[in-house]
């Protein structure tokens, strides 16, 4: 099941029209917009993604697919307070507010690898 969705430049509107199947795209960044994520966020994130979607194309022809970063796969020693936090969160058994609070101590621990 997905929401209709509509883009208008760098911003969506969603139609409140239900339908069945996968959307025709992910609309992350414009949600993570909505919710308010910065616009440096933001900014990289696009500048990760046309990275990613480029290398993507050029590594469709290989036969293992296209390459996936490593981030999560072979984790630094920068990161890997932040991947074991992950881990260790269950989202499915947290209140809204405590969600929000874990985001605050993921931000701080990956402000603390930069």
């Amino acid at each position: 099941m997905h929401l209709t969705a509509t883009e208008h430049g760098d911003k969506i509107l969603f139609l409140h029209q239900v339908k069945e199947g996968p959307a025709s795209q992910s609309y992350g960044l414009q949600v993570a917009q909505l919710a308010g994520v910065s616009k440096s966020v933001i900014s990289q994130a696009r500048e990760k993604l046309s990275e990613l979607e480029q290398s993507s194309v050029g590594n469709m022809n290989c036969q293992n697919g296209p390459a996936q970063s490593d981030l999560f796969v072979n984790p630094t020693p920068q990161n890997d307070k932040l991947n074991q936090a992950l881990a260790l969160l269950e989202p499915d058994g947290l209140s809204p507010r405590q969600a929000l609070e874990k985001l605050y101590e993921l931000k701080n621990l990956s402000n603390q690898s930069s």
